[in-house]
């Protein structure tokens, strides 16, 4: 052996030392095989996620056909929007003995309402009862809707009556005291070629001749509502009736979901929210202007429902959605992008998206001409939820609701 053999020999071998820095080289094995069994498990859970999501995306169609819609930015929350809280000082009144008063009447001071089960309710001090059931049963969901029927609009005569329009049915007038009911126009007359598919609010002059009213859409029902919205259907119509000659005829064709409707206190105009395009449009039915249309009050904070009148002379407007800003609104967002619309119609039901929106409640008192009074907010729908029109009686607000199963009740003194 030479003596470079016998020093190779004797050198001894480097110890192995174990830092913070990276594991002992004996456990490397066990590590990676753990790593690989999460990367497969994730991968094949992502996997067994994601294929049906876009199986769905190619497969399935979409409901609606959504056309990109433009919008300014919504006017900031400050000034007379600065968010409050005034709509919580509100009772509730009737809790589950009514869902979906939508729309509220008074004769003296009796009130009236419409009710998701087709029904017309008199309510006196702590009393509900019934007055007219305008379909028939079962009415348990809204899918029953179309037989048994949706008040949705309901206004005081001139003679002590009611008139009403329903979602599904059409115009009536119901005597309250006789309970007698009166089919006026039926929905399934066509109005000039096309069907109604979506009567919501109207309107009557003082006399009780003239009921201006609005056919929401002619594709879509109440119960599409979300649908219709999203879709941005411009197939809704603003429709005048005459009660002596049976006439009916458009004032207004190609509007965005037209919901509520409001005569000026002359009787020259008539003004129609248009809840899509968040703005209010004007019709005037009399005067130098007779026939034209002009917007009344444009980039709403939120989506108009129903318009009545205010004791200033001027307008409740109500709206259970707002445009937050600064914030971030949801609608705005998807407006130019149809494509997302029709994947989320794709992938989730109207109702998984309903609990989805944000309950924000605004009730926005405007002027003759249409500048902001004054706004009432209940920022989380923690007392007025789905709120759809303000009715003012006897220096209180009565508040409506289409889905909520009360009706609310606000004292405007003491705000």
């Amino acid at each position: 052996m030479s003596e470079a053999d016998g020093l190779r020999q004797r050198r001894p071998l480097r110890p192995q030392v174990v830092t913070d820095d990276g594991p002992a080289p004996e456990t490397e094995e066990g590590s990676s095989f753990s790593g690989r069994v999460f990367r497969v498990t994730f991968l094949m859970l992502a996997a067994s996620l994601t294929v049906p999501v876009l199986g769905a995306m190619v497969l399935l169609d979409s409901p609606i056909d959504p056309q990109p819609l433009s919008f300014k930015e919504p006017p900031p929350l400050v000034g007379v929007l600065q968010p409050n809280t005034k709509l919580r000082q509100a009772e509730r009144l009737f809790e589950n003995q009514l869902v979906g008063p939508e729309s509220i009447a008074n004769i003296g001071d009796v009130m009236f309402t419409g009710t998701a089960d087709g029904r017309i309710l008199k309510l006196d001090n702590s009393e509900v009862e019934v007055i007219a059931q305008l379909g028939s049963g079962p009415c348990k969901s809204p899918n029953d809707e179309p037989a048994c029927g949706r008040p949705l609009g309901i206004r005081a005569g001139p003679n002590g009556t009611l008139f009403v329009a329903d979602a599904y049915k059409g115009l009536f007038e119901v005597n309250p005291w006789t309970r007698e009911v009166t089919l006026l126009l039926s929905s399934e007359t066509p109005v000039e070629g096309r069907k109604m598919s979506f009567v919501n609010d109207l309107t009557v002059t003082r006399d009780g001749r003239k009921i201006y009213f609005t056919d929401s859409s002619s594709k879509w029902q109440r119960r599409d509502f979300l649908l219709l919205i999203m879709e941005g259907t411009n197939d809704g119509r603003l429709l005048e009736y005459d009660t002596k000659t049976k006439e009916v005829k458009v004032l207004l064709d190609q509007l965005r979901f037209p919901n509520g409707v409001q005569l000026s206190p002359a009787e020259d105009y008539v003004l129609v929210s248009e809840t899509t395009m968040a703005r209010i449009q004007r019709y005037y039915i009399s005067g130098l202007m007779k026939g034209g249309v002009d917007l009344f009050v444009d980039n709403l904070p939120g989506f108009p429902d129903n318009i009545r009148p205010s004791g200033s002379g001027g307008y409740w407007v109500s709206m259970a959605t707002i445009r937050p800003s600064p914030g971030f609104s949801m609608l705005d967002f998807l407006s130019k992008r149809p494509f997302i619309k029709r994947v989320i119609f794709k992938l989730f039901s109207q109702e998984t998206l309903m609990k989805l929106v944000p309950r924000y409640s605004l009730v926005l008192e405007l002027s003759d001409s249409g500048t902001f009074q004054r706004s009432l907010h209940d920022p989380d729908g923690q007392v007025v939820t789905y709120v759809s029109e303000a009715h003012e009686h006897n220096g209180h607000l009565y508040l409506g609701s289409f889905r909520a199963p009360f009706l609310c009740r606000l004292n405007l003194q003491s705000l």
